[in-house]
């Protein structure tokens, strides 16, 4: 480890956000962000509904929230990056609260931009969003008018704001808190034990030797049995409290909140699911291959991420993962390639392990100063290079749409996914394409592939039918840490079908994800899946037409905060994605190098062909 870990110093340059924490420049932006807020509530508040007497008056209102969504970005994404870094800085965790009640105030002011639209007479709203000051917003203002749809009367969404701080989001922060300091005692093969932080978990169930995965696995799932009841509070007070305001919103089902916050319609999401349904073999085929390499009659939970065991399992320094992230985007996309090596040059990146912080990985940036960040925890696997790869690709994103207004670049996850399986993509086959690479790293390569679409077509499908699970059984009451238990376990052994080993389910995974903690999202998991088919899709014709797709690559991104997922597609691409056959075709994409990858498996191990 080195001396800047030991002294839990981060990598990342934070200083174009500001000089210093809690400096003189951050408490004037700071107290001048909080005052427009005030300020401009105060005078929405005066204002009628959007008619043709105040049209004007309106347009300046709509044009400084702009402007304040551009500060505050800039401040909620410095706070969020320090506050990952270090679960144990109380004054990161401070400002993390304070920015919280700053923000139920921004969304106190959505609430009066929302009662602007809700009402306003069709023809109105028309000329209001046609104007040239509102040029590249009219999506934007149509979905502001869409979402007025789920809202109570201004008054209550105000006390529902208020009592967010210290109700729904205050769960939020106190499981992110918990997880951040959450460590467990490893107890390796060789009987050796450390105590290491849990986010370093991920790496060691990612190891060649099955030994080293289970034993991470077994004293993970003590540590968060150690906080069961914690975990099991938050995720009831956070689901419950949703229902609850979906009640008095008249929000007829769970998933319309999902469904807008994804910009897609319920057809859109059950034809990839019927998809996903009726090819549920393919992932189940991938996983019986890693079941028979590691000599198992089906695979553990804690095997999702193993790689294939050969005899050199060699470890990847920082050095030559990001090394191998830009050269590999360089080659297949020159200013994707360019990119990244920016990213890095001006030490944009957080990745080494340290104690205290949270797990996971994450791309946040800032609409002020156009400039992204990215947070992982390499642990020197290809899983964390594929990781960086990920993430650069959501960084892209923004990059590619910085010359964009605020309005035209919120975009919904659903999209957000496909620009960061896109650059694993690139990854993976410009690897795989590698002349200097032997059989036993093609094989690696491939396993990785495939077994990321396993994942994404097993793993987070587990994800979506524990929550809408959760969700329908919280209408009638709390679930116990049992039930959550065993809902888990029961999900896990629907998907994944005889292909899971007897006894192999997680049953914390409910705990252990992040995902169904995070408030400002519902349902933050089939996007993961939408993005993943979406992007194989888009890689497809990258490999058909080459540099001449890119163009029509970069529009797909540009496009991604100006209209639905379903009229991107068909904007930019010409995809269909209300029917399964789009899904399907993408799903297939993965016939090819499953097959490559059991002859290369059965070259090198000798077997075969019809073992």
């Amino acid at each position: 480890m080195s001396e800047k870990a030991i002294n839990n110093e981060m990598n990342w340059d934070l200083s174009s956000y500001f000089p210093q924490f809690n400096g003189p420049e951050m408490k004037e932006f700071k107290d001048g962000l909080k005052k427009d807020i005030a300020a401009l509530r105060e005078k929405t508040s005066s204002l009628s509904t959007l008619d043709k007497s105040n049209l004007k008056d309106w347009e300046e209102v709509f044009l400084k929230n702009e402007d304040i969504l551009r500060r505050y970005s800039h401040l909620g994404s410095y706070v969020g990056c320090l506050a990952s870094c270090d679960a144990n800085n109380e004054d990161y965790l401070r400002e993390e609260a304070e920015l919280a009640v700053m923000n139920a105030e921004f969304a106190k002011l959505k609430v009066e931009l929302l009662r602007a639209v809700k009402d306003a007479e069709d023809d109105v709203l028309e000329s209001f969003a046609k104007s040239e000051t509102f040029n590249n917003a009219r999506y934007f203002l149509n979905r502001m008018r869409e979402e007025s749809r789920f809202r109570m009367r201004p008054e209550h969404e105000m006390l529902a704001e208020d009592l967010g701080i210290d109700g729904i989001n205050a769960w939020g922060r106190l499981y992110d808190t918990v997880s951040g300091k959450l460590e467990f005692d490893m107890e390796f093969p060789d009987g050796t034990v450390r105590r290491l932080p849990v986010s370093q978990r991920r790496s060691l169930m990612e190891s060649p030797d099955r030994r080293i995965r289970k034993a991470a696995f077994e004293c993970g799932n003590l540590a968060w049995k150690s906080v069961e009841d914690i975990a099991g509070s938050a995720i009831n007070a956070i689901s419950g409290t949703r229902l609850t305001l979906n009640r008095y919103r008249g929000v007829e089902h769970f998933l319309d909140i999902a469904l807008f916050q994804s910009a897609i319609t319920r057809k859109t999401l059950d034809a990839m699911f019927e998809a996903i349904y009726s090819e549920i073999d393919l992932p189940r085929k991938i996983l019986g291959l890693k079941a028979e390499t590691i000599g198992s009659k089906g695979i553990s939970w804690f095997d999702l991420g193993a790689p294939l065991s050969f005899p050199r399992q060699d470890s990847i320094s920082w050095e030559e993962g990001k090394a191998l992230v830009g050269s590999s985007f360089k080659r297949a996309f020159t200013s994707l390639g360019e990119f990244i090596q920016m990213v890095i040059d001006k030490n944009w990146i957080e990745w080494e392990p340290r104690t205290g912080k949270r797990p996971g990985g994450f791309c946040t940036g800032s609409l002020l100063t156009n400039e992204s960040r990215i947070f992982m925890t390499f642990n020197d696997s290809i899983g964390d290079v594929l990781t960086l790869a990920h993430e650069a690709g959501h960084a892209f994103h923004s990059h590619v749409m910085s010359d964009l207004r605020p309005y035209a670049r919120n975009y919904p996850m659903t999209l957000a996914e496909s620009a960061s399986t896109f650059g694993e993509m690139i990854l993976t086959n410009a690897l795989l394409q590698d002349s200097s690479i032997d059989d036993e790293q093609k094989a690696l390569m491939l396993d990785m592939e495939i077994n990321q679409g396993a994942i994404y077509l097993m793993d987070i499908p587990v994800r979506f039918e524990f929550e809408k699970a959760l969700y329908e059984e919280r209408e009638f009451g709390e679930l116990s840490v049992s039930r959550l238990k065993n809902l888990m376990i029961e999900t896990q052994k629907h998907v994944f079908g005889e292909v899971l080993e007897e006894g192999g389910e997680d049953p914390y995974f409910w705990a252990s994800k992040l995902h169904f903690y995070i408030t400002g999202v519902t349902f933050y998991n089939f996007p993961y899946t939408f993005g993943y088919l979406l992007s194989r899709g888009l890689y497809s014709l990258f490999q058909k037409e080459g540099g001449d797709f890119l163009p029509r690559y970069e529009k797909f991104l540009c496009l991604t905060g100006s209209d639905t997922a379903v009229n991107v597609a068909k904007r930019s691409i010409g995809c269909e994605l209300e029917k399964p056959d789009f899904w399907v075709e993408a799903i297939h994409s993965l016939d090819e190098p499953f097959e490559n990858l059991k002859e290369l498996i059965h070259r090198i191990k000798h077997l075969p062909a019809n073992s």
